[in-house]
């Protein structure tokens, strides 16, 4: 699942014919197998309402087992940069605030203000992602966002990813949220949402941010020529190789 065309656009055509196309909430759902492994691909659109009904049909109406988010994102943490991938180890709502009735970013009812992802798909996405930036080449920049300063090739991190219904694009917005969440290193617009749903449903879930700015000021820019002309070669070159592993892993002999 991700919110964007760009950011999947690869997966479908790799689906192996029949490619079964159902549109549920005006959401058109891919149903196919992709290396073997029977898969559904959406696009949920943007925001926290949108991400929480996709995944609410992913699971009830196409009984999907594992959910995976993947998209760009804005890193505000100094050790994260653009190019970069970041992987949730679990995931904050940055712009819930029910006090006095709840804690700041506590969840309602759940009593949990973070979702922690799945340990295993999460170390499964993280270990493709780092093999993935290793092959990048840095000559001419390559396929890499920028050129690469002082050699440093982009890195894969994992650790806490915010998720509120903003686009952050200027620096005090930016710098607020890394004042009251210190660990967060990037911000995006659906994973919480989305993890929240799969924590109340039991389905194992896990999210995939590709650093695409530094949501500040220059962020649009960024993150549209990102989204044009990069997005899809890092999200869909990563699941890829990552939905292989698990076609492999369900059919290896005992499981």
């Amino acid at each position: 699942m991700a919110a964007m065309p760009e950011e999947l656009e690869g997966l479908v055509s790799a689906m192996t014919p029949p490619v079964v196309v159902q549109r549920v909430a005006m959401r058109d759902f891919y149903s196919g197998d992709i290396a073997g492994q029977p898969c559904v691909v959406v696009l949920s659109r943007i925001g926290k309402v949108a991400a929480a009904a996709t995944t609410a049909i992913l699971i009830e109406t196409f009984n999907v087992k594992e959910i995976v988010f993947a998209g760009l994102a804005g890193g505000i943490h100094h050790a994260v940069q653009i190019g970069d991938i970041v992987v949730a180890s679990h995931l904050i709502q940055h712009d819930l605030d029910a006090r006095p009735l709840f804690d700041r970013y506590e969840i309602p009812m759940l009593g949990l203000s973070q979702f922690e992802s799945d340990p295993t798909l999460s170390l499964a996405i993280f270990n493709h992602s780092s093999a993935y930036l290793s092959e990048l080449p840095i000559e001419n920049g390559g396929a890499l966002p920028l050129k690469a300063a002082a050699g440093r090739r982009p890195q894969t991190h994992q650790g806490i990813i915010a998720t509120g219904d903003v686009f952050v694009s200027d620096p005090d917005s930016g710098a607020e949220i890394r004042q009251r969440l210190p660990e967060v290193l990037c911000v995006e617009m659906e994973g919480a949402a989305m993890a929240q749903v799969c924590y109340e449903f039991g389905v194992p879930f896990a999210v995939m941010r590709v650093v695409s700015d530094h949501a500040d000021h220059a962020a649009k820019d960024h993150f549209s020529d990102f989204l044009e002309k990069k997005a899809r070669h890092y999200t869909c070159g990563v699941l890829l190789k990552f939905i292989a592993s698990r076609a492999r892993l369900w059919t290896s002999p005992g499981l």
